[in-house]
């Protein structure tokens, strides 16, 4: 008698291991994929220079998306803040997850910063000062290029040396 198919045994054998492999798989590619600590701060600083455009044209004020580079944070506020105002809120600053930090900023007409503060404006008029800021964690690199009038963000996965005043071709 000619036997086709698989026992219960056989399957539940194949099940086992399925289940194993995925066990063994998933925290490793969700740790990857959620905590990747680059990856969310430059999805953040996006996310805040959006946010903060969409502030300075609706309440016809303009912002500045303070970086600084030397303690890997940064921090918004109004050009008609009071100082001590500003202070708070840069006691409030968002700090990089550890190791990712500013590898350096550049903006039209200025050396590139690697320390030290760099400030961005965000005009009420909808625009914002050309900058190129690299972000880094360890051998890997984040690009984040700012356009100055066509409200754009254009984001790389590597460090790429793109000219603050060409961000007005990006995308």
């Amino acid at each position: 008698m000619k036997k086709n198919g698989y026992t219960l045994i056989e399957l539940a054998v194949v099940v086992f291991l399925l289940g194993l492999m995925l066990f063994l798989a998933v925290p490793r590619i969700r740790d990857s994929l959620i905590n990747d600590g680059l990856k969310s701060t430059a999805r953040h600083m996006v996310g805040a220079i959006r946010e903060l455009r969409a502030d300075a044209v609706r309440e016809q004020v303009d912002y500045v998306l303070q970086l600084d580079l030397n303690n890997n944070a940064f921090w918004t506020y109004s050009v008609d803040m009071t100082p001590e105002k500003r202070d708070e809120r840069k006691k409030n600053a968002f700090h990089f997850p550890e190791g990712v930090k500013i590898a350096d900023v550049s903006q039209p007409g200025l050396d590139k910063k690697a320390d030290g503060e760099v400030g961005i404006k965000l005009y009420k008029q909808g625009y914002v000062q050309p900058t190129v800021i690299h972000l880094v964690r360890e051998n890997r690199y984040f690009t984040i290029a700012l356009a100055p009038f066509l409200s754009t963000i254009r984001v790389f996965e590597k460090y790429a040396d793109v000219t603050p005043e060409g961000a007005e071709g990006m995308i």
